[in-house]
């Protein structure tokens, strides 16, 4: 849907010029205000949107309507601020050249009152001629305080003033932050700078300044934005820097000291970040500012600091221009009449800066605290300075540049008199004159209270060197100054306590004789001796004082100095030896530096290159330190911010939770109220305590309710009861009475109803009478019109039946034809549902031959699947089966072991049988000693016996293991114990082996008999002899791979059969059924 006509930037303006011409001019501020807020304006283009804007701004202005103007210049410089950067400018160039017109055009409108008024006022007639105002003047002039001119400027200028004022702070908050309207940011400034100045606006000058210093820290802190301000770019910088000059010029202009100091931070923070250096005569104009600052704040010894810059900044722009390194533009003027000016002015504000501090303090140590160091490094650092500034130091740095030259030469004669020469008595006669000129002067007129100081402290300083006391009166006469700037007696005695509290001066005041007494003790002196004596004076060096002798207590201190040199000279003239030995020993000592000389200089090289190569070393380290240590302190400070984060999220939650609880609390509180509120209503409330809502719940107040309605309804019942027999009573009186004049009331209102008929009677006969006739004249006149009308009505209706044959055979017709395409659509549709039915059928048809397809495939796919599950179950049934044939046999020869074990343990072991193989029968002819042949068992090897037996027999020892398949159960053969520690035994059948042993243990590496084992061999007759424990541990071999029944039973006895578990290796496949049974 398209928009409305009026939604157009055309139709807008034109509709707004509409309501303009009837005088609705509010209105088309507000039409013109919606359109440019609306979000259908963010896609017009800027060249229709432009008048529109343009319009809007000169209807605020001219309606006084900044809010508007302001919402509306935000949407549109949201609008065009990517498109289109100039249309902007036009439009806030506009705003406030029409704000600037109205207040030019208010100030002319309130001239001409003024003189309107005083014309007036003038040629009016005056009763009283010698009365020069009215009594309504003079009592207006009482209650108001304000002349006219004041009170019309007040109701005519002010208020465009303000809007003027309000013009600038919306178009820089509009302008702020955006690299492309930078320069209209900083020309609107300047404005806004003209603006305070002309017409005197200090509170707004405040206010415009903190303006800019947030701006500037907004820009810092969003400088990652697009078309932010960047602080880094010189161009950008440099028009801050001007911005700043104006601002700190006009804070001068205007007396406003601290804004001016304010300013001056910002240029020296803004002077530190450029990259580029400050033109020269920017610089002189932050120096003499700042004098200017200092002064004001009677910060001498920093305003002489800053004069000092000024001075130097003056010389080093005159060799510049002079060499052709620098454009004299860019240089302040450095004629010569500037550099005496300056020269003066840096020579007397050092004389002026005070020896004994003149600010007030609770103390020798509070001058010196920690604030007053920050203060004097900030300070330091505005200058541009190293270190902090001094009198010495600045004296010392003024005759280096030969000021003395250049500065006036009154103010040469003052800086002899007070500080190269000494003349108590005639020092403020001689400076008297130069007073004079100095104050004729206004710039230096402002010198002469602090110069005061110094003369007074420099009268003291001389006379103390010349006197012991003196009386007061005598020095009132020497402090005599000019009558414009003379010191009274109270000026004197205070100039001497704030000595004295200070520290530099010692001298006590008696008033009773009036007489001044200079301190005379020799273990004191001018200074006290304690650490922070000197903290008043702000001199921070050595006093400068003329020395004229010397004090008793600097005599006292310096005696044994003395005495040595004067022992020294005495020794030399009386004793030529000394003179002498002296000699030698000096000639002694040149000739050993010459002779090692060179050695020393190549001890100092190689000591140098050592220093050099630790320096090194030790930045090396430093720097690794430095490193390691930012990373702890990152790591730490990671850490404690995720501490903090964690803390304040708790913090948060924990608030969150007592605001939802505060909240429930509230909420439910205000329930009770509305309840407590619904109960209290009427004359017989319940008394509730409000204040006591932690104690109430619902159910008390519903149970209250419940009681208050009850008694409601019975107070209600018992009314009504009580109303009801009064009204009883009442109507039955009123009956009573009633019946008494019913009669009479009957034939009066009989007779009124009466009379009453017979009128409306008459009326209504003599009306129908009327009607009657006029019908009867009617009808006789519409009679002559009948056949006119029967005529005229088969006419109409025979056309209107020829009309309606007509449209009966065309509706017959469009019938027809309706009747066939309703057959047809009808046919078409049949025909159409056919074919989806056939197309459902046909895709239903494959849907089931494709389901029967995969139900068959996957019935061949279960049934493959069950013939491979019955072949693995077949194949693990074979398994299974070997390995119980496996576990059988390996339990036949478990028995079979312990058959041989159990035999072995019957027949007592004989020390010393001879370790003869012999052949057994079957059983008989069988000797006790006699030894079985080894079992010939698949893979078994010789033992170390047998070898070492066939070499002593001379016979070849084979090296092939026997391949001889064992015997199931017969045709074994027994070896001996070895180390001859087992009898020989004999060998037994397997079956032989008692039931009631148990399975028998194979003989594992490492097995040890059992306790039953060894109680058997004990009850079988082995007696418990050693000879019957198994062998130790070391000697049991790693495997039975023998299976000769003496050597495997000596070695421990094997596991049950119940424990024994398939191995596992390699070769032997174990189902994993069968191992979990295992």
């Amino acid at each position: 849907m398209p928009p409305p006509p009026h939604q157009k930037p055309e139709n807008v303006l034109k509709r707004a010029h509409e309501l303009m011409d009837v005088g609705q001019r509010p209105a088309a501020l507000t039409l013109l205000h919606e359109h440019i807020t609306s979000k259908r304006s963010r896609n017009v283009p800027i060249t229709s949107l432009e008048p529109v804007m343009l319009l809007l701004v000169e209807q605020s202005v001219e309606q006084k309507k900044g809010k508007l103007a302001k919402d509306a210049l935000y949407q549109y410089k949201n609008i065009s601020q990517n498109t289109n950067v100039g249309t902007i400018e036009l439009v806030l160039k506009k705003f406030i050249e029409l704000a600037e017109e109205k207040v030019k055009s208010a100030q002319a409108k309130a001239d001409e009152v003024q003189s309107t008024l005083e014309t007036s006022a003038a040629t009016a007639s005056v009763d009283d001629l010698e009365a020069s105002e009215t009594p309504e003047s003079i009592l207006l002039s009482t209650v108001s305080g304000e002349q006219s001119r004041d009170r019309t400027d007040r109701a005519i200028v002010t208020p465009w003033l303000k809007f003027l004022w309000e013009t600038y702070r919306t178009v820089l908050d509009i302008l702020r932050n955006n690299a492309r309207l930078e320069i209209m940011y900083q020309t609107t400034a300047m404005q806004a700078f003209e603006f305070c100045q002309k017409y005197t606006r200090k509170t707004e000058f405040r206010r415009l300044c903190e303006l800019l210093r947030n701006h500037v820290q907004t820009a810092a802190k969003y400088s990652a934005q697009m078309h932010a301000i960047n602080l880094n770019d010189p161009d950008t910088l440099q028009r801050h820097l001007e911005t700043r000059f104006q601002q700190l010029n006009v804070a001068v202009e205007l007396e406003l000291w601290q804004e001016a100091f304010r300013s001056v931070e910002d240029i020296h923070t803004l002077l530190n970040l450029s990259k580029r250096p400050p033109k020269n005569i920017m610089m002189a104009n932050y120096y003499e500012k700042l004098t200017k600052i200092f002064l004001v704040g009677e910060n001498y010894l920093f305003h002489a600091a800053a004069w000092s810059r000024y001075y130097n900044l003056l010389r080093q722009s005159a060799s510049m221009v002079a060499s052709g390194q620098s454009k004299k533009s860019d240089n302040p003027a450095t004629s010569d009449a500037d550099l005496s000016r300056a020269a003066s002015f840096v020579l007397l504000s050092a004389l002026a800066i005070p020896v004994i501090s003149t600010s007030r303090s609770r103390g020798a140590l509070v001058d010196i605290d920690e604030a007053k160091k920050n203060k004097n490094s900030r300070l330091t650092h505005l200058l541009g300075m190293a270190q902090a500034p001094t009198r010495a130091v600045l004296f010392r740095d003024a005759m280096s540049k030969g000021l003395l030259k250049r500065a006036r030469p009154e103010i040469r004669e003052l800086y002899n008199i007070l500080e190269v020469d000494f003349h108590p008595l005639h020092i403020c006669k001689k400076i008297s004159p130069i007073l004079e000129q100095i104050g004729a002067d206004t710039e230096m007129g402002k010198y002469i209270l602090p110069l005061q100081q110094v003369i007074l402290t420099r009268l003291f300083q001389q006379l103390s060197q010349v006197y012991e006391t003196v009386d007061l009166e005598f020095v009132e006469n020497l402090a005599q100054f000019p009558e414009s700037f003379a010191v009274s007696r109270d000026t004197i005695e205070k100039f001497i306590m704030n000595g004295n509290k200070k520290g530099d001066l010692a001298i006590r005041m008696d008033h009773a004789t009036g007489v001044l007494s200079f301190d005379t003790d020799v273990f004191s002196s001018t200074k006290a001796v304690h650490a922070g004596s000197g903290a008043g004076s702000a001199e921070s060096e050595t006093s400068s004082v003329q020395r004229l002798q010397n004090t008793p207590s600097e005599i006292v201190r310096t005696q044994l100095t003395r005495l040595a040199k004067s022992l020294y000279v005495t020794v030399q003239y009386i004793d030529p030896s000394f003179n002498e030995a002296r000699i030698k020993a000096r000639d002694a000592a040149y000739a050993r530096a010459k002779a090692g000389a060179e050695v020393e200089h190549r001890d100092t090289l190689a000591r140098k290159a050592i220093i050099a190569q630790r320096k090194e070393e030790a930045s090396e380290i430093q720097a690794r330190k430095e490193k390691e240590d930012a990373t702890r302190k990152r790591i730490r400070a990671a850490q404690i911010q995720e501490a903090e984060d964690k803390r304040l999220a708790q913090e948060q939650k924990e608030r969150e939770e007592k605001r939802m609880k505060a909240e429930l609390d509230r909420v439910r509180k205000e329930e009770l109220k509305k309840q407590i509120a619904d109960l209290q209503i009427g004359k017989k409330a319940i008394d509730i305590d409000v204040e006591d809502l932690d104690n109430l719940d619902s159910n008390r107040i519903r149970a209250l309710k419940l009681q208050q309605l009850e008694r409601e309804k019975n107070d209600i019942n018992e009314k009504m009861r009580i109303t009801a027999k009064r009204i009883d009573h009442l109507e039955r009186a009123f009956r009573k009475e009633e019946a008494k004049k019913l009669p009479e009331d009957y034939a009066a209102q009989r007779e009124r109803d009466l009379a009453a008929y017979e009128k409306i009677k008459t009326q209504t006969l003599k009306d129908a009478e009327a009607k009657h006739r006029d019908n009867v004249e009617l009808k006789h006149r519409l009679t002559r019109l009948v056949p006119f009308y029967e005529s005229f009505r088969e006419s109409v209706v025979e056309r209107r039946h020829d009309e309606f044959e007509k449209r009966r055979r065309d509706a017959e017709r469009e019938l027809e034809k309706q009747i066939s395409l309703r057959k047809k659509e009808f046919r078409e549709r049949k025909a159409r549902e056919k074919r989806e039915r056939e197309e459902q059928d046909r895709i239903l048809r494959e849907e089931e031959e494709r389901a029967a397809k995969e139900a068959e495939e996957k019935a061949i796919r279960e049934e493959k699947k069950k013939q491979e599950f019955a072949e693995l179950k077949a194949t693990r049934e074979k398994e299974r089966q070997a390995a119980l044939e496996i576990q059988a046999k390996q339990d036949r020869i478990a028995e079979e072991a312990a058959r041989r074990k159990a035999e072995a343990r019957t027949v007592v072991p004989v020390r010393g049988v001879p370790m003869d193989r012999v052949a057994s029968g079957s059983g008989s002819g069988a000797g006790a000693g006699a030894v079985r042949p080894p079992l010939p068992l698949a893979g078994a090897k010789m033992g170390w016996r047998e070898k070492e037996k066939l070499r002593a027999e001379g016979k070849e020892v084979p090296g092939a293991p026997r391949t001889e398949s064992p015997a199931a159960g017969a045709g074994a053969r027994a070896r001996a114990s070895p180390m001859g520690r087992a009898a020989p035994m004999e060998r037994t059948d397997s079956n032989e082996r008692p039931a009631e042993r148990g399975p028998p243990r194979l003989a594992l590496a490492g097995g040890k008999p059992s306790w039953r084992d060894r109680e058997a061999a004990k009850a079988t007759g082995a007696g418990g002899e050693p000879s019957l424990a198994p062998p130790p541990a070391s000697r049991v071999p790693p495997t039975m791979t023998r299976g000769r029944s003496g050597r495997g039973e000596e070695e421990g006895d094997a596991p049950t059969a119940a424990s024994l578990k398939p191995s596992g290796a390699a070769g032997k496949f174990v189902p994993p059924h069968l191992r979990n049974k295992q």
